[in-house]
């Protein structure tokens, strides 16, 4: 079998582009947002289930959609006050989290209608978006160019490459934002989680980074070895309070700075379902679904509380206002790249 890609409409004006492999798996994806809205992969038994959550109709990530699947940016997770000062300039963002911006704001790349090109090769099928986010967008500096590669390939990985360029100096932090249940329904709470985090960034209780990078070990957030992701997430632990759950960037144990690796591996005990994230990110944000509730719903299916996880690479939250964190900020002349994988498999 070879891998395949088909376009369907999804709603007046957005399109549905279908990507399937040589072993049958299925990745949908709209060209608005770049949103994800299923990938259908086989469990033990080498039966399919959509482990994504998302809707069945372009006009439902135009409401509370909480960013499923979605592309993320300019500028993924938060940034304090929706404020910062770049060479000597202060910029106001657009507020849309509280007195926080979030996720590129409320009109950010998860609600623009990207370009897109399909591709094929003996191995793989792929879609390229591409965009302009023109200078004042949301507030942000500068025209930013940005181009988005997702390539489904025939060992299970859905591979996402980013790319952007940029007129002016401005804080790019792009992500995606999908997210899983890998048993297809139910809570998530007994997929078990491994992050390959020595430590992780603290919040103050609107999320914001305190700055600090204390050590995962005999904490809740030690996920260096398996745990189920219930097995903690509701201890007397401050930080927990804060998320309502998981919602905290890990700071990511690297061999080198750029090297695409193994970020977190979460394993589905009840179909075998095995999901790897890789990253050349230094940090991936864990979120454990705490704000989903019962009045969701899409594909059949309600998406209740904590019934869906996010692992999303990333730089840190709020580094424009931090630093001593790794810097998000693209100079003209410079180029963004970034490279990040979901690697699905099976085991007994």
């Amino acid at each position: 079998m070879q891998p395949t890609i088909t376009t369907s409409s999804f709603g007046p004006e957005a399109s549905l582009y279908t990507l399937t492999n040589a072993n049958g798996m299925i990745v949908k994806i709209s060209d608005l947002g770049g949103v994800i809205t299923e990938i259908h992969t086989p469990d033990r038994d080498g039966q399919l289930a959509d482990v994504c959550l998302g809707f069945d109709e372009a006009a439902a990530y135009l409401g509370e959609s909480h960013y499923f699947g979605a592309l993320i940016g300019r500028y993924g997770n938060r940034i304090a006050n929706g404020r910062f000062t770049l060479d000597g300039e202060t910029f106001q963002l657009n507020v849309n989290n509280g007195v926080n911006h979030l996720h590129g704001g409320a009109d950010g790349f998860h609600r623009r209608m990207w370009e897109a090109e399909t591709f094929a090769t003996p191995k793989s099928a792929g879609l390229i978006l591409s965009y302009l986010s023109a200078d004042g967008e949301q507030g942000y500096p500068g025209n930013l160019e940005v181009t988005v590669i997702y390539e489904l390939r025939d060992n299970n990985e859905l591979r996402i490459a980013f790319h952007a360029i940029t007129d002016k100096a401005t804080p790019v932090n792009l992500t995606n934002h999908a997210y899983f249940n890998l048993a297809g329904k139910g809570d998530i709470l007994s997929h078990e989680l491994t992050i390959a985090a020595d430590a992780y960034t603290p919040v103050d209780s609107g999320l914001i980074p305190t700055g600090e990078l204390p050590a995962v070990a005999g904490t809740p957030f030690d996920f260096r070895t398996p745990h189920a992701i219930g097995a903690r997430i509701d201890q007397d632990d401050e930080q927990l309070r804060h998320g309502a759950g998981y919602d905290h960037n890990f700071v990511l144990k690297k061999s080198a700075p750029r090297a695409l690796e193994l970020a977190a591996r979460v394993r589905d005990p009840s179909s075998g379902r095995v999901l790897e994230v890789l990253t050349q990110e230094p940090g991936v944000q864990f979120y454990s679904g705490n704000f989903l509730h019962d009045g969701m719903g899409g594909k059949g299916r309600i998406y209740g509380y904590r019934s869906g996880f996010c692992l999303e690479p990333q730089h840190y939250p709020d580094s424009p206002n931090h630093p001593e964190f790794p810097s998000t900020i693209l100079r003209p002349g410079e180029e963004y790249t970034t490279v990040m994988a979901y690697r699905f498999s099976v085991e007994d």
